[in-house]
């Protein structure tokens, strides 16, 4: 059976003070993560009811694209960057394509 594409969503609700900061750490890791091989979309997107909530829509042609995203050294600091900025752990939701 072939790997088929992840669709995946990602809440995070960043602490008051650290929006800025938090938005430059993701654009950072933005054009890396767009240029790798697999990575189909990512969009950053925000709540206009909730400023500190962040949401974004990933599509990896397959889960070892996904795999290999996570595996850089540049999405590792990215999240080490994130520790201490965030409201609790992120959500993630898993997508199907219809």
């Amino acid at each position: 059976m072939e790997d088929q594409k992840i669709y995946l969503l990602a809440e995070s609700t960043v602490l008051p003070g650290f929006l800025e900061e938090v938005r430059a750490i993701f654009n950072e890791a933005l054009i890396p993560t767009l240029q790798e091989p697999g990575c189909e979309a990512l969009y950053e997107t925000g709540r206009k009811d909730d400023p500190l909530k962040l949401v974004f829509f990933e599509v990896f042609s397959s889960s070892a694209a996904h795999e290999f995203h996570l595996e850089q050294d540049y999405t590792k600091r990215m999240f080490a960057s994130l520790e201490g900025k965030m409201s609790g752990a992120p959500t993630f939701t898993k997508l199907s394509a219809l």
